[in-house]
């Protein structure tokens, strides 16, 4: 039951998060583009890539606490199902060539951010171990 709670509590961050700074740079931008998405998920892919790579790697992180950060937080903060569904609209828009500069920039970005996280969590790591 703890496990199911720290989910939820992460779930709720997470979507409330992702509303607000989605919110925010819809606002500011004046286009059909989404790249509120698109910064969501860049950014999610690098706090999911450090959060779990540091968690897994460091003693002293419970499993309830790991579950609200990476399941629970990051997994209801970036969602590729917004993702596949903005790329279908701008297909469906006739803009093919804008479709699949979303689909390369996202899947490039969020795989180099999940790297940056990975290699930024071990850096860390390497510094509290000597």
């Amino acid at each position: 039951m703890r496990m199911i709670l720290a989910v939820a509590l992460g779930s709720a961050v997470g979507g409330v998060a992702r509303f607000l700074l989605s919110a925010w740079i819809e606002q500011r931008t004046a286009t059909s583009f989404p790249y509120a998405t698109l910064l969501v998920n860049v950014s999610g892919s690098l706090v999911l890539g450090f959060v779990a790579t540091y968690t897994f790697e460091t003693t002293g992180v419970s499993p309830e606490l790991r579950a609200l950060l990476t399941t629970g937080l990051c997994g209801s903060y970036t969602t590729f199902s917004t993702f596949s569904l903005e790329t279908v609209a701008l297909a469906e828009e006739g803009t093919l060539g804008r479709a699949a500069g979303y689909v390369a920039l996202s899947v490039t970005l969020t795989v180099l951010a999940a790297l940056l996280g990975v290699y930024g969590a071990r850096q860390l790591v390497l510094l509290r171990t000597h």
